[in-house]
């Protein structure tokens, strides 16, 4: 009967592990940016995040999708409004505290996009609806 070798763990590069995490990779401690993470890794971290985590969650600076996220905008907001740098939690609150023109124009846009979308869904419910044949 042939052995099979044991199986190696599946590795993903930090910045999948980062994304993953919700992280800037670049504010991550050098030994986690430097070495691939498994997946074992992942699920632990996720479960139990050691501190630097939790802080690097709570204060950031955050990646891009999160600052968006936070400030109620599409990344592509971000990028029309010149916002290419990471932001900090500090940041963010202060941003949405006293919006720029910027901010409230693409808080605006995202929800307008948002309400076609809702729009869109009902009516292919709708449609769906009525294409039953009544009484079953």
């Amino acid at each position: 009967m042939l052995m099979s070798p044991e199986k190696t763990p599946q590795t993903m590069k930090p910045a999948t592990a980062a994304k993953k995490l919700g992280i800037l990779l670049s504010a991550a401690p050098s030994e986690f940016q430097q070495n691939p993470v498994s997946r074992a890794e992942l699920n632990a971290l996720l479960e139990t995040p050691p501190e630097w985590l939790v802080q690097l969650r709570l204060h950031g600076p955050h990646p891009r999708e999160v600052v968006a996220r936070k400030l109620g905008v599409s990344n592509s907001g971000l990028a029309r409004a010149g916002v290419t740098d990471a932001l900090t939690t500090d940041e963010i609150t202060a941003l949405l505290q006293s919006p720029p023109e910027w901010l409230v124009t693409e808080r605006r846009i995202q929800a307008e996009v948002r309400a076609e979308n809702r729009r869109v869904k009902d009516v292919a419910l709708g449609k769906a609806a009525a294409a039953e044949p009544a009484g079953e």
